[in-house]
């Protein structure tokens, strides 16, 4: 894990964040997934972090329990990743166009259809959110990301 302070060139905020490491931070970056938590601004930079380390007992401590935790989490996750693969269907990059096509389907046959997931842009989200096509985002693990 690398965190990293983040400034937003618009509104001049500054924030820091994790990611699961500098590969990471430029893919999410790419994808133009990292926005101000203040402005909502894709003109996201990333400015220099002295290395955070353990001086203490106390220091490790802490570390260890935050590594549990991270660890708790991450195991939580994948449970509900395998709830999901086993009771939604996969639609992959067409989740915005399968959402919409079950939300305005006016037969009765819209109940017993099963859930779905997949993969959507962040304005797809918000485009089917101001349809009132309701949408959940969850973060998900890679299997190779153990």
């Amino acid at each position: 894990m690398i965190k990293y302070k983040l400034y937003c060139k618009k509104c001049l905020n500054t924030f820091d964040s994790w990611f699961a490491s500098s590969k990471e931070y430029d893919k999410i970056k790419k994808l133009n997934y990292l926005r101000c938590n203040k402005c909502n601004s894709l003109n996201i930079r990333k400015s220099l972090m002295a290395p955070n380390l353990l001086k203490t007992k106390k220091d490790k401590k802490l570390r260890t329990e935050n590594d549990k935790k991270f660890l708790d989490i991450k195991r939580k996750i994948k449970e509900y990743q395998k709830f999901i693969k086993k009771n939604f269907e996969y639609v992959g990059d067409n989740f915005a166009y399968e959402a919409r096509s079950i939300h305005y389907d006016s037969t009765d046959d819209k109940k017993n259809k099963k859930g779905i997931y997949g993969n959507a842009s962040i304005e797809e989200v918000k485009e089917l959110q101001d349809e009132g096509i309701k949408t959940e985002t969850i973060p998900w693990i890679k299997e190779e990301e153990n």
